[in-house]
């Protein structure tokens, strides 16, 4: 069975790091394009971050550009994100999600994406 499962949310103070995790099972997730998304209340789910299959290629959403790091370990079919220099419209619930196919694109549009996880909190506020 296809699983995500995202961790590592909670709450920040402005300027503070967090490192989220995106554990894949079923799948290979080396293989697989991921993305991370998030969805503040009242607002649709967008696109921050993703990492494609194979070679590796990152995006980022611009208003997280420098400040989100995305990365991958195959060695534990897991996705991270590093986030610092967080700000309070950070705050949201965040995503990983899963394009399954190899050589799927790096893309920002959650229709793009099969299998996604939970979500976990993050909330950025003094």
């Amino acid at each position: 069975q296809l699983q995500l499962v995202e961790s590592g949310g909670g709450l920040v103070q402005p300027g503070g790091s967090l490192r989220l995790s995106c554990a894949a099972s079923g799948f290979t997730l080396g293989a697989s394009t991921i993305g991370w998304f998030r969805q503040a209340p009242g607002k649709e789910r967008e696109g921050v971050s993703c990492i494609r299959s194979g070679g590796g290629t990152t995006n980022y959403e611009d208003s997280v550009k420098g400040r989100f790091t995305i990365s991958r370990d195959n060695a534990k079919n897991t996705v991270y994100l590093q986030m610092n220099s967080l700000k309070p419209e950070d705050t949201a619930v965040y995503y990983c999600a899963a394009r399954t196919l190899y050589g799927s694109s790096c893309s920002m549009e959650r229709y793009a994406y099969t299998y996604w996880g939970q979500g976990t909190q993050v909330t950025v506020s003094s």
